[in-house]
This record gives C-alpha cells, structure tokens and sequence, in this order.
C-alpha cells in the first residue's frame, strides 16, 4: 500500500458552480500532486483541534502554507499587518505537538516552517520587511519572489535540495511570506536567505523533522517530498 500523508488545509471563501464566497477547507492541488507523484497517498486535513487522533492513520504530516500565524503562539501581541487564522493555529498545532512526540515524519512549508519553530520554543519577526528593508520574499499579491540561499553542508536540507549547480549548496528558491523565523527554538537553522533570513530548520534528533520556507509544491522540486514518503515507509 501507498504511505497516507496527510496534508493540512486552508480554510478561506472560495467559488465553484453556482457557489459563491463559501467558506472552504481547500489545498492547492500542486501539494497533492506532489505527494502523489512521491509514491504516496494524500489525505487533505481541515482544522480540528479536538484531538490529534488522525495521525494514527498517517505515515507523514505536511503542515502547508497559508495565513500568518497568530502571535499569541509565541507570546506577542499581533502587528498592524498580521492576519491570522487561529482555527488553523490550534488544529495544525495540536497535530503537530503530537506527531512531534510520535516521531511521525514532518514536512512544514512556508506557514508550515514557521509552526515547526514556534511549536519548539521560536518566535517570529511579524513583518520581514520592517527587518531585512525590502520587500523580496513577497514581491507583490500572487507573486512567488525569487532568490538565493546557502544549504548547510551535510543537513537535511541539503540532502533533499541539493548542492545547487556549482555544487556549493547554493540554490535559488521561491518564497511567498511577510513573517519569518526569528528564534528557532530547539530546531537547528540549516538554510538561510542572503539576507540572514532563515530558510530552512530541523531536528537532527529526529527520523524526519524539516521545515522550509520556500514552495517546493510550486517549483517541481520532487525529492523533498520523494524523501519524506521514503521516511514515510520505515
């Protein structure tokens, strides 16, 4: 049998048919295909923070992008320009505690690296922009900002994403986000933007614990997600 991952969802308005602005548990279908073509099965996962039984049907977990965290996370009031969800912040942070302590293999992309962090003791810089001076890791509405970063040799990171074509561990990714990581917590920084922002945090201690800040669902990058499956079947 094909490994289950599952993969959390948004909750937002969306259309279809004669359906108008309802409200929606949805996923981009880039993630699901990714996992598909990795060898697994996806299972899309709303928010529900009445327990964390669902894992037991899972062989991996993806906590997927989407809207700001809330940053009574990490014990901070919000900013002017954060937006949350905090039915999400609650489903996807029960869920990930416990797959935390089951050594369940975890894949956190964008929104998904910043929990990861949290989760583990971080925080967050609410507002990249007000940090950094520039608006790269997200260009504009609907607009991936593409750019440079450094792999730490031998990391996980490294591993899933390669060396980069001068094989140095450089490589270009595409970033869509205004919040980063500002304290990893316990997790280990494997990856970083030129700008010293983080781009990728791990867990060595763990069989698989990685989060990155970039969309590999959106650029094809398939061995990311071919080694979480891997991780998946032991």
């Amino acid at each position: 049998m094909r490994p289950i991952v599952g993969i959390t969802s948004y909750v937002e308005p969306a259309s279809w048919g004669v359906w108008i602005d309802q409200d929606a548990a949805l996923i981009r279908k880039s993630y699901v295909d990714a996992v598909t073509a990795a060898g697994a099965r996806a299972v899309i996962l709303p928010p529900d923070d009445t327990d964390a039984d669902v894992l037991r049907a899972l062989d991996a977990l993806i906590i997927a992008g989407g809207a700001d965290l809330g940053p009574d996370l990490y014990g901070e009031e919000p900013g002017p320009l954060t937006d949350s969800r905090p039915d999400r912040d609650r489903g996807e942070s029960l869920l990930l505690q416990a797959a935390l302590r089951t050594d369940l293999p975890v894949l956190g992309i964008c929104r998904g690296m910043q929990l990861l962090a949290v989760t583990c003791g971080g925080r967050l810089h609410q507002h990249l922009p007000d940090v950094v001076g520039s608006d790269k890791h997200r260009p504009g509405p609907g607009v991936y900002g593409w750019h440079g970063i450094t792999l730490e040799p031998g990391s996980l990171a490294a591993e899933v994403a390669g060396d980069g074509p001068e094989g140095d561990g450089r490589i270009e990714v595409n970033t869509y986000h205004h919040q980063g990581v500002a304290d990893p917590g316990s997790l280990t920084v494997t990856a970083w933007a030129d700008d010293g922002v983080v781009e990728a945090v791990e867990d060595p201690t763990k069989p698989f614990v990685l989060g990155v800040q970039w969309h590999p669902e959106e650029a094809g990058e398939r061995r990311i997600f071919e080694s979480l499956v891997d991780a998946a079947r032991t």
